[in-house]
This record gives C-alpha cells, sequence and structure tokens, in this order.
C-alpha cells in the first residue's frame, strides 16, 4: 500500500523511493535516496525540488517494489557480454563487456513490453558497440508491482535464446579480391582496396591477403581457392555484383565450389550483396557502392559475419526495417548512439 503524506507530517518517515532533483544545465539525479529517513531539516529541500508530499510505502506480500523489479528484469533479459548497473530511481542499466554485436531476440522484447507496467529499451539489434556501450535500460513504471506480472516477464525471457546479449567480433583473418580489369591493367587507380581496407580494421580485423584480378570467373575462383587455402576465414569479393552480363564476381563465386546461401538484401544501397560458405569459410560479394557510399549492406552483413555466426535467409531479410536508413557523418558503422 502507498500513502501520500505531507512532507512537513513525514519527518521520521522512511521513503518509498528516490526523489529526483533537476538544476536546468547542471545537474539531474537523486537528491534523496529510496530508504532516507526523512529529516525535519530536509523538509526545506524537498520543498525547493517542488515536493510537497513524499510516498511512504507498505507493500503487501504479492507487491514487489521498483528497485526489485527492476533487478529482477535485468537478470531476466541480459545474456552474454552484458554489465549491469545498480538501480537508480528505479531503473537499471546494461552496458556492454567487451566491444561486439549487439542481439536482440526482438519478439520477446515486444511481448515483455506489451505485458504493461514494464519496460525494457534496447538499441537496435545488430548494432556494431564499442566496449563501455549502454545498449538497454529497464525499469517498471509504477513504484510497485503485483509478482504475477514479473513472474509472466520471467517466463517470456526464459524462452529460447537470451533476450540481450553480445556476440564478440571473432574472425579476424580477412582476404580481399578487388575485381575488375580496368583496375588489373593499370587503366584505373584501385580505390576499393583503401575503403575496404579501413571497414576492416575499424572492426578489430585485419588483411591477411590481397588480390586484384580480372573480370575472368576462373581467375576470381583460383584467387578464392588461394585465400582460402592460406587460412582466411572471410573473403571479401569487391564489385562485378550486379546482373549485368560482364559482372561475374557471382559466378565465379559458385565456380570456386562455394555455395550460395542467398544473393540480394534489402538494404539501399548495396542491395546486390551476396553470401556464401566454401566449407568454413565465409565469402561475401561486395558491391561496387561500397567503394564510395559511406554505409551500405556490407557494414550491415559484415559485422554479423565476424561473429562466426552465418547470417540465414530469414534473419537478414529484417535488414529492410531500417535499410534505407544508414547515414552517419560521424563515424564508419552505424553506430551513432555509442560514437565517441
Amino acid at each position: 500500500m502507498i500513502s501520500r503524506v505531507r512532507v512537513e507530517e513525514a519527518v521520521g518517515m522512511t521513503l518509498a523511493h528516490d526523489i529526483t532533483k533537476v538544476v536546468p544545465g547542471g545537474f539531474k539525479g537523486p537528491a534523496f535516496r529510496r530508504g532516507h529517513t526523512i529529516r525535519t531539516e530536509d523538509v526545506d529541500e524537498f520543498l525547493r525540488i517542488g515536493k510537497e508530499h513524499v510516498f511512504i510505502m507498505d507493500l503487501g506480500e504479492e507487491e514487489v517494489h521498483e528497485e526489485e523489479a527492476a533487478l529482477r528484469i535485468a537478470r531476466a533479459v541480459m545474456g552474454p557480454g552484458l554489465v549491469r548497473s545498480e538501480p537508480k530511481e528505479g531503473r537499471i542499466n546494461l552496458t556492454t563487456a567487451f566491444a561486439g554485436l549487439l542481439k536482440v531476440k526482438v519478439e520477446t522484447l515486444d511481448a515483455i513490453n506489451s505485458l504493461g507496467d514494464i519496460i525494457v529499451a534496447t538499441a537496435h539489434s545488430n548494432t556494431v558497440c564499442r566496449q563501455g556501450a549502454r545498449v538497454a535500460a529497464m525499469r517498471i513504471i509504477p513504484l510497485s508491482i503485483h509478482e504475477a506480472r514479473l513472474a509472466e516477464m520471467e517466463r517470456l525471457a526464459s524462452s529460447g535464446q537470451p533476450v540481450i546479449s553480445v556476440h564478440p567480433l571473432k574472425l579476424t583473418r580477412i582476404g580481399v579480391i578487388v575485381t575488375g580489369s580496368e583496375v588489373a591493367k593499370g587503366r584505373i587507380q584501385d580505390e576499393f582496396s583503401g575503403v575496404i581496407r579501413r571497414k576492416i580494421e575499424a572492426l578489430g580485423a585485419s588483411v591477411q591477403e590481397h588480390a586484384v584480378v580480372t573480370d575472368d570467373p576462373e581467375a576470381i575462383a583460383a584467387a578464392i581457392l588461394a585465400m582460402q587455402a592460406r587460412g582466411c576465414e572471410v573473403i571479401l569479393c569487391c564489385s562485378g555484383m550486379s546482373v549485368d552480363p560482364d559482372d561475374v564476381t557471382p559466378d565465379a563465386i559458385r565456380r570456386s565450389g562455394a555455395e550460395v546461401r542467398f544473393y540480394g538484401l534489402p538494404v539501399i544501397s548495396g542491395a546486390m550483396s551476396l553470401y556464401a560458405r566454401l566449407g568454413d569459410t565465409h565469402l561475401l560479394g561486395v558491391p561496387a557502392c561500397t567503394m564510395h557510399a559511406p554505409n551500405t549492406a556490407f557494414d550491415k552483413l559484415f559485422p554479423i559475419v565476424l561473429t562466426g555466426q552465418e547470417p540465414t535467409f530469414q534473419e537478414t531479410r529484417k535488414l529492410g526495417h531500417g535499410g534505407l536508413c544508414l547515414k552517419c557523418e560521424r563515424c564508419a558503422y552505424p553506430v551513432c548512439p555509442f560514437c565517441k
């Protein structure tokens, strides 16, 4: 039960929740913390921050206080790669234990938020984030919540994979094949290699093998096999990815013996992207737009591959939601919430 008491009459009573103080342009935080015993000298401060009444709580057996509720939500939804804060003003934040790829089980997240009075907010799934980035926050809306609703939240969160987790970018040995007779024969300067190298190194990986090959399917296939033999975990075949008859890179990837899992992503720019497997080796067909557009389908797909997981057709179809919103002027990857 929650009782509303005039602050002048609450001396000696214990606060049931944090009291927030806001100083424009200077401070926002708890002026008084939950559990504080109100003193006579506190009364003027309560009045200055606009609190003429305070709430005193006497919880029933089936009611859970906001801070304990936040802890239970955090424990239920957090998976590997996350660090939990202590409750503050009823809220808990989750930050990343290491740099990696955020994964959110969106369907379960939606179901939890649909219970009512429980909120869990996250960054977008498949976001690349630095170590220490805040990726989720959670709380309840009222000061207390019924035990049955928390139990239902825990049931939803426990079904299948963790609701929120961070996956390390494990694959680091990258092979880069730039295709195009005009580049291989020196008619134009190779600008693709520099662009793709910067994107690779921004994610902690490195270019182990590099080749510039003419538009010859057999030559491209041979380069793929050679890089696989030399230990490349991911091979990027850059350019020649459209459906024009003289764009032969998809055919070359198939000739290497690789199995194409999908060709085309619902992301603009970079829709003509390809993903294939050659044994344990991941192959990506990278469209030419990656050379000049700041963020493309490659920037969505490549980090998923670096986790060592195979991006499925069904998973990549979900990239269409937000697949037209890839701009960020400050960074090489679409990680705006975590830019330094």
